[in-house]
């Protein structure tokens, strides 16, 4: 257990992956804590591969065991394939069997960041593995936070008893930081007995499908009115492009004076010209919520020029939606 999400991994995976003779494979858009949290592995060698591209990874880890280490070409002691379960500026769900695949083909590790998929995916809520119906025992580390699903702070590592308790030992995240206070650690507790059932009723249930349901209905409305959507179905992370970093900023401060918070995502989290919007979607939505945030999203993104595919619905449509909106906000703004 660890008191910050950030520092689960970055302070974990120099303990798990440091020392000679280690090769770390990430996906090129990992998170930063994994980036931070393997550049500070000391004397192994990073790689990449192409973002969620299982061939590419097999060519790499085949080539890297081909060619051995940098200078003796001796064989490598450990290989780590690191992956997220949701992509968290992508929304997109990792192809974790092919994954598993390779990782025994080639006899690697593999870690895997559940942030964004743990609570929120699967037919249970336990993640990536619930959703690919894959047993947890074929992934070495889980890794995730509370402070997504769980609504509070810190994050986990899980794997096996003697990992486990060479980290407790070893991870200075661990043991130089503050531990998680009473009531976040109670926060997360309760909120994992109602996802699992425990608490005695259906509302854990309930609440996946309700976000599962809200996630798949925002996601297909803006695919709809034509915008350029990242991200799988069932993903509660929605990512807009919008490719215009004043544009986005405009964007955010127009739709929270309408009531709707969005987060406008850019440099240096993205490159500068994949600017985005990433919404993150809620059990608690309610679908005249989302109805009315589709509208506004509509309204003001397409004054904005941020239509970028070809509307599945016709134009006459499209534009009855924007003429019956505006009149909708007028009358709001002259009750105001």
């Amino acid at each position: 257990m660890f008191g910050m999400g950030f520092a689960t991994n970055s302070t974990t995976l120099p303990i798990i992956c440091g020392g000679k003779g280690t090769l770390i494979v990430s996906d090129t858009l990992n998170h930063n804590s994994l980036v931070t949290g393997s550049r500070g592995a000391d004397h192994a060698i990073v790689r990449t591969f192409k973002h969620n591209d299982v061939e590419d990874l097999e060519r790499v880890i085949r080539n890297s065991i081909v060619e051995g280490q940098p200078r003796t070409h001796r064989p490598w002691k450990k290989i780590f394939v690191i992956v997220e379960g949701i992509y968290s500026m992508e929304g997109e769900i990792c192809k974790l069997p092919q994954i598993v695949a390779i990782k025994k083909k080639y006899k690697a590790y593999l870690y895997v960041d559940e942030a964004h998929s743990i609570g929120a995916l699967g037919e249970h809520g336990r993640g990536v593995c619930d959703y690919w119906g894959i047993p947890s025992s074929e992934v070495d580390i889980l890794m995730g936070t509370f402070t997504k699903a769980f609504g509070s702070v810190g994050g986990y590592i899980a794997g096996s008893k003697p990992l486990i308790s060479y980290l407790r030992s070893r991870v200075y995240g661990s043991i130089y930081a503050t531990s998680m206070s009473p009531p976040c650690a109670q926060q997360a507790l309760s909120a994992l007995k109602i996802i699992m059932g425990e608490d005695g009723t259906d509302e854990g249930q309930r609440r996946l499908q309700r976000l599962h349901d809200n996630s798949n209905f925002f996601r297909n409305s803006l695919r709809l009115l034509g915008f350029h959507v990242f991200g799988h179905k069932d993903s509660p992370v929605v990512p807009m492009m919008t490719f215009s970093a004043t544009g986005v900023v405009c964007m955010s401060r127009t739709l929270l004076q309408r009531g709707i918070a969005i987060v406008a995502v850019g440099f240096p989290v993205t490159p500068l010209v994949l600017t985005r919007i990433r919404f993150c979607l809620s059990s608690a939505h309610t679908r005249e919520q989302l109805e009315f945030a589709v509208k506004t999203i509509h309204y003001y993104a397409g004054m904005f020029g941020f239509q970028f595919a070809r509307p599945l619905l016709d134009r006459e449509t499209c534009r009855a939606l924007k003429a019956a909106h505006k009149e909708q906000l007028s009358k709001e703004v002259y009750q105001a």
